[in-house]
């Protein structure tokens, strides 16, 4: 039996962690972690009575084999730096972390030989978008990406988007084309990652959804993936979580698992 603790137990996803966590057989919620929190007892959030609650990170005692992090990108750095400290291995949900910030966890997990993954989405439909996104841009390098996700979402351009961008690039065969347009309102072309852009929409109704556009002569095509229910990404947390062994320290990508 695997054991797990979840931080940030208390949000949208956290709390889908939990409920998934708690109705395998093969895993064990041994304890949860949110700041600021005014009680420890676990009866107050709905949990097992042997679920310790923790609201102190120096606090945290437990004997998890894994962490899972719903926490704030604020949070999730220092958050895995202490589980991979601690002998956790950290699979992290939560975006916006910065490329030094995940260097820095890459050498930390190779000076602790602990493993750990950082999950841009969980969704398996947005991971075989990554993936056939990937092996179009060898044929299309020409690419934007449109991501619409709910109004809370934090940080912006999602980490789905970020790391479709990355595999693009890593998949292309040449540059795409430089197109000299003038924006008349500062922005209008989205953010930029060496040149694939990238548009954020954060709306009201939306959960988790995402376009790939390639366009070439004469052609175009049109990659995309929707997650309406948030209890759609616990199937890939739970293949995260029993296959932790198959990584190879410290990875970024649910497909390192799959």
């Amino acid at each position: 039996m695997t054991k797990v603790l979840v931080s940030g137990f208390r949000g949208s996803m956290g709390t889908q962690a939990c409920k998934m966590i708690e109705t395998d057989p093969e895993l064990e919620l041994v304890a949860v972690y949110s700041p600021n929190l005014k009680t420890t007892d676990a009866a107050d959030y709905g949990l097992p009575t042997d679920c310790k609650v923790f609201n102190q990170l120096a606090d945290i005692q437990t004997d998890a084999d894994v962490w899972v992090d719903f926490s704030t990108p604020t949070g999730a750095f220092e958050n895995a730096k202490f589980a991979l400290d601690h002998n956790m291995v950290p699979v992290i949900g939560t975006s916006g972390m910065t490329e030094a910030q995940v260097a820095e966890l890459e050498k930390l997990a190779e000076q602790t030989n602990t493993k750990g993954l950082i999950v841009p989405n969980f969704g398996l439909s947005a991971v075989l978008l990554m993936q056939f996104a990937k092996q179009a841009a060898k044929y299309f390098p020409d690419a934007e990406i449109i991501e619409m996700h709910h109004a809370d979402k934090k940080d912006a351009p999602s980490g789905t988007a970020i790391n479709t961008a990355k595999m693009i690039v890593a998949g292309r065969e040449s540059k795409g084309t430089e197109y000299l347009t003038v924006e008349t309102l500062p922005g209008a072309r989205g953010a930029d990652y060496e040149g694939v852009h990238i548009h954020a929409v954060r709306l009201p109704g939306y959960v988790a959804h995402e376009e790939v556009l390639f366009g070439g002569q004469g052609e175009a095509l049109t990659i995309r993936q929707d997650s309406f229910d948030r209890a759609s990404f616990m199937h890939g947390l739970n293949i995260a979580i029993k296959n932790i062994q198959k990584l190879n320290g410290f990875e970024i990508g649910l497909e390192n698992v799959l």
